[in-house]
């Protein structure tokens, strides 16, 4: 930030009032200008210091520096990188879309309390109650394009322990949808 014509525009200022006292006034302004120039410079580098001091007390995170740079003002601005934000989960159906016959059923389900504590927490993630949760996400398994996975766990070691509770059995798969 150049702040050149703003000094000069105080020494205009005072030209133009010393103007009207005649002469001796006149070159007396003028000298009086050319001393102001390092004094103006420093208190219009103070008010921006300030400024910059108070604009980094309201940031968050990092702040603002003023530089000195030659005549002019150089202003840093420290930031810290922000991690990109997550992808924003898919947008739920509508609400009223059911099957083709419009019914709506009840059943009963039995889960295990971990994997409900699970099922709660993303659903209140999502903003929306497990119910509803739960119906979207049965929804996005039995729509037409969902993708199903059927994978071979044979071949990894389980250093001697099935991490599904049923022995060390040879072959066992793990199938389900993405």
């Amino acid at each position: 930030m150049d702040i050149t014509p703003y000094v000069d525009s105080l020494r205009r200022d005072l030209l133009a009032a010393a103007e009207g006292a005649g002469p001796e006034a006149r070159q007396a302004a003028e000298r009086l200008g050319f001393a102001l120039d390092p004094a103006a410079r420093l208190a219009l580098m103070e008010a921006v210091s300030q400024a910059a001091a108070e604009i980094t007390a309201e940031m968050p995170a990092g702040g603002v520096d003023v530089r000195l740079n030659g005549r002019e003002l150089d202003f840093v601005v420290h930031a810290p990188m922000t991690p990109p934000a997550p992808p924003a989960p898919p947008a739920p159906p509508p609400p009223g879309e059911t099957d083709e016959d419009g019914g709506v059923a009840r059943i009963t389900l039995r889960l295990p309390e971990s994997v409900k504590a699970k099922a709660e927490e993303a659903a209140a993630e999502a903003g929306q109650s497990l119910n509803t949760w739960l119906v979207n996400v049965v929804r996005s398994a039995t729509q037409r394009g969902a993708v199903t996975v059927d994978i071979d766990l044979s071949s990894i070691p389980f250093l001697g322990k099935d991490p599904f509770g049923g022995g060390n059995k040879p072959g066992r798969r793990m199938t389900g949808w993405i």
